[in-house]
């Protein structure tokens, strides 16, 4: 995918309507005092202070749970405070809902996507904004079209507003994102994990239009697990612990272990794991020709038991197209799939169950979570099964524990398993779907993103995880858009570019360097990476 971002985007105007209230002398753009947002047994929120200048990048850390998100959604009119004031201009303000908030200038770039997929690229940027044809009866598409085509080109985006958003890749659907927040004259920016799912190269684009922006007055608040980013890009940074306000320090002197040893309360090892050795086990899963047309040609790979196989590359460089086809989700039009051995045909997710192959998706709210039911059902969606009668029907009380066993052991953070899964955070549902894999007692797991918008201290817990279940002598294939994750985690990396395996590198040989030169190979090496 082309950049989508300009390497040097027109700066944008901070101004709001004549009508906006002049800024109180010395006020800062935003303030925030004493906020406090509690839900049914749990209080999101207490106390937390925030304040934001105009032309200040100001970012908020935290591990999963401490509020990040809640308080933005304060901001953005989805949730309402229960206590505290906020201030725009020095003027205390009421955000009573979304629209209230884009009256005020406040924009939001959300997490997990907002869009619809069922309608196209330009229906989602300006839904509610429409141009009219007529009588205001019928929208004017050619028009609507032409807005978000300009809007496009202000911006560098090579996309094509009439195609569904359903059909585009989850990196796209971050663009899409970014561009809808933009269409709003914002003075308030917020972004959410803005580039969870951005290259190096669209990342760097947005930072300059994050700069330009900034130098234009407009405040962004800035949310990102990815704690390097910060020193790049931000100016201050506030920590919030526990729904808390713990400390608001000045990037420039801010060393990132203090500011880890703030968000989670203790110190954190980040010390490479020991070698496994595993390369000597026996081959669990062989892929070979696996191809889709203008998707996937002639990938082939195997997979060892108790190994961790690291798939890098670029985006859409089809580690994602590869994975889906293992797990039932899309279907090859060419290629072998062997288990231990055995040939097999994989033609649903539920084959794929079946075989004990596990799939966590990098959407996970999509392709992972079943929403509007509660913790337990979600760990247990695939193994029912294993607790059933000879009717078939699902005893209770051994599935219960199961599914208390699998939140204790990987520290879901929820006030009941009877709790709706939506309502965690971003880091304990990754955590709800890997709890499922783990009741399936799966051979063969495939992690897609697994870190992806997850606090510093989980994602700790998530390698330690992964590295205890490849010692069990799981298979582990895990994909990763953040190289010294792979790097840091893989007995061995396959490199894809462009839909083609282009190599296959031992840990030992394996550097930024060397495997980003195989992600830019368009010429390949194909058949079985070994």
């Amino acid at each position: 995918m082309p950049d989508p971002l300009p390497a040097s985007p027109p700066p944008a105007s901070p101004s709001r309507s004549a009508s906006a209230a002049a800024p109180r002398d010395g006020a800062p753009l935003l303030a925030l005092e004493g906020i406090a947002k509690g839900f049914p047994g749990v209080q999101a929120l207490s106390g937390v202070h925030l304040e934001l200048r105009a032309g200040e990048v100001h970012a908020v850390v935290g591990e999963n749970g401490a509020g990040k998100s809640t308080l933005m959604k304060l901001l953005a009119g989805i949730h309402q405070k229960d206590a505290g004031e906020i201030r725009i201009d020095g003027r205390p303000v009421e955000i009573d809902g979304p629209r209230t908030a884009q009256e005020l200038g406040i924009s939001i770039i959300h997490q997990e996507f907002s869009l619809m997929p069922d309608l196209t690229i330009a229906e989602n940027i300006y839904i509610g904004r429409e141009p009219r044809t007529g009588f205001g009866l019928l929208v004017d598409d050619r028009r609507l079209n032409r807005l978000a085509a300009d809007l496009f080109a202000r911006l560098g985006i090579e996309l094509d507003p009439r195609t569904p958003v359903g059909d585009l890749l989850v990196a796209q659907q971050q663009v899409v994102e970014i561009a809808k927040a933009l269409s709003f004259d914002a003075r308030i920016l917020i972004m959410d994990e803005p580039t969870a799912a951005l290259t190096e190269s669209e990342t760097a684009n947005l930072f300059r239009l994050i700069r330009d922006l900034r130098d234009a007055g407009t405040g962004v608040i800035y949310i990102s697990h990815r704690l390097g980013e910060l020193k790049e890009i931000s100016d201050r940074i506030t920590v919030l612990r526990d729904g808390e306000y713990v400390d608001t320090l000045a990037t420039a002197d801010a060393e990132l272990p203090h500011v880890i040893s703030l968000m989670v309360g203790r110190h954190l090892t980040t010390e490479p794991r020991p070698a496994r050795g595993a390369a000597a086990g026996p081959v669990v899963l062989e892929v070979r020709g696996l191809g889709t047309k203008g998707l996937l040609d002639d990938v082939g790979f195997e997979l060892r038991e108790g190994e961790i196989l690291g798939f890098a590359g670029l985006v859409g460089a089809g580690r994602t197209e590869t994975a889906r086809i293992l797990c039932g989700a899309d279907r090859a039009d060419r290629g072998t799939i062997l288990l231990r051995g055995r040939q097999v045909r994989i033609k649903s997710p539920a084959d794929a169950a079946r075989l004990r192959i596990g799939y966590l998706s990098e959407d996970r709210k999509r392709f992972g979570l079943m929403l509007d039911q509660d913790v337990g059902f979600n760990i247990l969606a695939s193994s029912l099964g294993d607790h059933a009668n000879a009717l078939g029907l699902v005893k209770d009380a051994p599935a219960r524990r199961t599914a208390e066993r699998y939140a204790a052991s990987l520290n879901i953070r929820t006030t009941s398993l009877k709790r709706e899964v939506r309502t965690l955070s971003g880091g304990n549902q990754q955590k709800v779907i890997l709890a499922r894999w783990l009741a399936r007692d799966c051979d063969v797991l495939i992690f897609d993103e697994p870190t992806r918008g997850i606090d510093v201290g989980a994602k700790e817990e998530i390698y330690a995880l992964l590295d205890r279940l490849a010692g069990e002598g799981k298979s582990i294939i895990m994909i990763s858009s953040e190289l010294p994750e792979v790097l840091r985690m893989a007995d061995r990396v396959v490199v894809m570019c462009e839909g083609r395996v282009t190599g296959v590198l031992d840990a030992a040989e394996a550097d930024q360097r060397t495997v980003m030169d195989y992600a830019t190979r368009s010429g390949a090496h194909g058949g079985i990476a070994t």
